[in-house]
């Protein structure tokens, strides 16, 4: 009996292969291309209900794929003996050849120098300045006041560099505001700008002028996210500010720290083309040619255009490499990282 029951069971319930066979069958190919052609519709109807806001963002992609994801093709400039005449389909191919050359510059090896010795400046010095800036702005008890400051120091950052190194040679300069105090009390003049021991250092000043008072932007935006009720607690429990900082202000800031460091450090061999370039023509290029200029010179006023590609392409691999690399450390530290 027992035999019987199973056997009608195998009979009525049907195998692996009989349902491979169901799925198969024409008319689930129906079916499924049905609902392909359903989701498809309300794709289509969920995009046009949205059409408005696509339009505003297509001018924002509009431009990061023309300036962004379009010129990387060119790199394939850095593997030939590239000739603008020629163009990208009859120029010759040359392999890993510029990249020797590259390697073999010591020029090269300079300005990657100059880049990562004003880059660290820069971030020792430029990065917690921000942060720093922000505290005391949230600090002031006065609105007004407050708000007044705040304009203040955003001002520089909407300053082209052009004028920035303008009023830096006004006030630093060989016949500027400086060296007139100086003469005026009986000393000798010191042009600080062309003066080659001083050149990054100037240059990490102008980056913390120019650029701290739009760093407080972002941080004054988290500390508007820390909820107020634990600063209460704190003073309750008789905490004072320097720990009310400490164990409340500088943990709910972790996040965007974590994230402009690492945004920072895949820059790291970026420092500003038009400031240096504006300003190296007085002083010596063992201290002011960054990557920046170096690939300006052998690419557009040498015409050596893959070498140049090479250097751009190396530094662009290496800011790749290090906000990974960064990302994968801030969350082995417990941070959120960037992705």
């Amino acid at each position: 009996m027992a035999k019987e029951q199973d056997a009608t069971s195998t009979l009525t319930q049907p195998s692996d292969a009989s349902q491979l066979i169901i799925r198969d069958l024409p008319g689930n190919q129906r079916i499924s291309s049905h609902s392909a052609r359903r989701y498809k519709k309300s794709l289509g109807n969920s995009i046009w209900r949205a059409r408005w806001a696509y339009l505003l963002i297509l001018p924002g992609a509009a431009y990061f794929l023309v300036f962004y994801y379009l010129p990387l093709l060119g790199n394939v400039v850095a593997f030939q003996d590239y000739s603008p005449y020629l163009g990208f389909f009859r120029s010759a191919w040359v392999g890993l050849d510029n990249f020797t050359s590259l390697l073999t510059d010591p020029e090269f090896f300079i300005s990657v120098r100059n880049t990562l010795v004003i880059s660290v400046l820069q971030i020792i010095f430029a990065f917690p300045l921000g942060l720093v800036l922000a505290l005391m702005l949230n600090a002031i008890i006065s609105v007004r006041f407050k708000r007044t400051m705040q304009s203040i120091v955003y001002l520089p950052h909407f300053m082209g560099w052009v004028i920035i190194a303008s009023i830096w040679r006004e006030i630093f300069g060989g016949d500027g505001f400086v060296n007139h105090l100086i003469t005026g009390l009986g000393g000798k003049p010191v042009d600080l700008i062309t003066n080659p021991v001083l050149f990054q250092p100037m240059m990490v000043l102008q980056v913390i002028w120019k650029e701290s008072g739009w760093s407080t932007v972002m941080f004054l935006a988290a500390l508007s996210m820390i909820d107020v009720n634990l600063y209460e607690a704190a003073v309750v429990d008789g905490a004072n500010k320097w720990r009310r900082m400490w164990h409340i202000t500088l943990p709910g800031l972790r996040t965007i720290i974590a994230l402009l460091l690492i945004l920072r450090l895949g820059s790291v061999l970026s420092v500003g083309f038009e400031q240096i370039f504006l300003q190296q023509q007085g002083v010596n290029s063992s201290v002011s040619q960054v990557i920046d200029t170096f690939v300006y010179s052998r690419g557009i006023v040498n015409g050596q255009w893959g070498i140049a590609t090479a250097a751009g392409l190396i530094k662009a691999v290496v800011g790749v490499v290090l906000i990974y690399l960064s990302n994968f450390i801030a969350k082995k530290l417990g941070g959120e990282g960037l992705f």
